[in-house]
């Protein structure tokens, strides 16, 4: 009898495969193309020029879209399931922090994403986490107002008791990492110096929850959006607003800086309106979309200054390039989770989107091969989620069983885009007639 027969269940199990994502390689075909003196090969749509990809480095400016992560790789989850509110990567990339709503941190691996370790961190839900720009510490708050700094081993080395009176919503290292900003539900923000933990000032002035607060990466700038459905610009050295936007008409709950140039801004809010504004000319608006879906947070991408990620409330990704369409996303993926997406972390590389989701799951996207004519068959595309589905071998566990069975492999007249057999219908058993409707199971009247 075929060796496939005698396989028990805990065999069949390692048979699915762990897909697992190297970005060492690329790096070192740039190496050497940069050694020798080589042009940096073009990447064209067809399945040979897969190993041709590079690093998202240099995808800045020509073959801008292989940088975007559109092709889901894998699903994680904790074997104690809890709303996941923040994740973030570590500086170095190797691992994906997670925060949960039972106040734990949990451990991922970076490359082939199966789990590290865990501990508690705090004693109420993690809502956020930051990481310096130099990568040398972490801040994390909870829905107490508490703060805690952790160095990068997860040592905590202070802890600020009601930071705030009411839940952390966001934290922002400044530019040079010497002070941070934190916003809350208690309607205000506050500015504190990371070298002794003492509060420097208090911004207020939002009449209702601040939800988000993000910190210019060059420039002495903050700014915050609120429930008041304001979006407001703040001075560090004197406290005062300097700014504010009155362009959205419900609550405000994401707005970013972009990253590395620090020209624009966008905000999301709960009116279905995205949009993208650039503070050089006094505010000047550069997008304005709107959808069916709320959005519910967004994220800019570490290396392609114009490209931003939205997650929504239905569970599905809006990629945006603001240099290849203005109007609306450029690339969606309707089905990517179950549930809300509560938070989004961009791998410090580029080339791997991290997102998390009221579903209780962790979904990693990494950049699609040029050419997969199967791409778009993926269940996060076209929501066939059965079986095994984020494996990507929906049925190669039923194929053993099968096998095991019968001996052999189940005869089959081809496979559709997914891996599932299509029968002929001409080869099906015919039904006798003289049987009606009332004699066959589950169809009596």
């Amino acid at each position: 009898m075929d060796d496939a027969a005698t396989l028990d269940a805990s065999q069949r199990r390692s048979l699915t495969q762990r897909r697992t994502v190297d970005i060492s390689s690329p790096f070192e075909r740039l190496y050497y193309y940069k050694r020798h003196g080589l042009p940096v090969p073009t990447v064209e749509p067809e399945s040979t020029f897969t190993t041709d990809i590079l690093p998202p480095c240099v995808y800045t400016s020509r073959n801008r879209v292989v940088n975007m992560p559109n092709k889901f790789t894998h699903l994680s989850s904790n074997k104690v399931k809890h709303i996941i509110p923040a994740i973030r990567w570590t500086p170095e990339g190797r691992r994906l922090v997670v925060g949960t709503y039972s106040g734990e941190f949990s451990l991922w691996n970076g490359s082939s994403f199966n789990f590290e370790s865990i501990m508690q961190a705090h004693d109420t839900a993690v809502t956020t986490m930051e990481y310096s720009h130099a990568g040398d510490w972490m801040i994390s708050g909870d829905t107490d107002g508490t703060i805690k700094i952790w160095q990068p081993n997860f040592n905590m080395v202070k802890e600020l008791d009601k930071a705030h009176t009411e839940c952390i919503r966001d934290i922002s290292f400044s530019h040079n990492d010497s002070k941070f900003v934190t916003c809350s539900d208690d309607n205000i923000l506050k500015i504190w110096n990371f070298s002794n933990g003492q509060q420097e000032r208090v911004l207020s002035g939002h009449h209702w929850d601040v939800k988000s607060c993000d910190w210019h990466p060059h420039m002495g700038l903050i700014t915050s959006a609120s429930k008041d459905n304001l979006v407001k610009l703040w001075d560090p050295r004197s406290g005062q607003c300097v700014s504010t936007l009155l362009k959205f008409k419900h609550t405000v709950l994401k707005t970013k800086f972009q990253p590395t140039q620090g020209n624009l801004m966008v905000a999301i809010s709960k009116d279905k309106s995205c949009r993208v504004f650039d503070i050089r000319q006094s505010m000047k608006e550069l997008m304005v979309t709107r959808d069916e879906v709320d959005y519910m947070t967004l994220l800019w991408h570490p290396i392609n200054e114009t490209m931003f990620t939205v997650a929504c409330y239905d569970g599905s990704l809006k990629n945006f390039d603001l240099l290849q369409d203005t109007e609306g996303p450029t690339h969606t993926i309707p089905y990517a989770h179950d549930k809300c997406i509560t938070s989004l972390s961009y791998n410090p590389v580029g080339h791997i989107l991290a997102s998390a989701s009221k579903d209780r799951t962790i979904r990693f996207w990494t950049r699609a091969r040029p050419y997969d004519p199967n791409a778009f068959d993926d269940p996060t595309y076209n929501n066939r989620k059965v079986n095994a589905w984020f494996f990507g071998i929906n049925n190669g566990i039923n194929a053993v069983r099968e096998k095991s069975e019968y001996g052999a492999a189940p005869p089959t007249n081809g496979t559709d885009g997914l891996g599932s057999t299509m029968v002929n219908s001409a080869n099906l058993p015919k039904v006798d007639a003289s049987l009606k409707a009332s004699n066959l199971p589950g169809l009596s009247i």
